[in-house]
């Protein structure tokens, strides 16, 4: 395998000096995007928030400034991500996990957040119910991603890099209706593949 190719398969589960080389990246790389999706969230005031593929804990630091009451948990695939996570985040619990059976009790969260993470999902719509199981009712679930599904690097790197898949809002609505959430709502970054979708349980 190549360095770049060693390099940039680092994002689904970062390992190692390369991995290491990655969160910092991330947490760098997608901040302006992230915060752009926390903007659609300028009505909600959540008192349990759980980020899902936590990265680096950017987002999650993030969280945690946004809603100063509320309690943050972090999860995420990669042993390094969560260690990286725990030291970025400070004041949240960190814990590894895979979305598509999460070791956290139903109905417990009021917003669930998963920043350029679905792309690693395995089985999209399994992973939506999931997060519907661990959301209280009325609770909100936000995907915020840089490829809108048609952007041309995205989608070399999905050729790239191994279990990567691209989704487009589209798909990414309709596998959250099918997983129980309700008003779906999508936004695309103007001049930029960015999207976010917004969904209520």
């Amino acid at each position: 395998m190549s360095l770049f190719k060693n390099f940039v398969s680092q994002t689904r589960k970062p390992e190692g000096f390369l991995g290491k080389m990655m969160l910092n990246g991330m947490n760098s790389g997608h901040a302006k995007m992230a915060d752009w999706g926390l903007s659609h969230l300028e009505s909600e005031e959540p008192k349990s928030i759980v980020d899902l593929g936590c990265g680096g804990g950017r987002n999650a630091g993030a969280l945690l400034e946004k809603y100063q009451g509320a309690k943050v948990t972090a999860v995420d695939y990669s042993p390094l991500s969560v260690k990286k996570a725990a030291i970025e985040a400070g004041r949240c619990a960190v814990q590894q996990g895979d979305v598509s059976a999460l070791a956290l009790p139903e109905n417990s969260f009021d917003l669930a957040t998963a920043f350029e993470t679905i792309y690693f999902w395995l089985g999209l719509e399994k992973c939506f119910r999931e997060v519907a199981r661990i959301l209280k009712t009325g609770g909100t679930f936000l995907v915020c991603n840089e490829s809108d599904g048609h952007d041309e690097a995205s989608l070399k790197f999905e050729k790239i890099i191994d279990g990567m898949k691209t989704y487009t809002t589209e798909q990414i609505e309709s596998a959250l209706k099918s997983a129980g959430f309700s008003e779906v709502k999508a936004d695309h970054y103007d001049g930029k593949p960015w999207i976010c979708v917004v969904a209520k349980k």
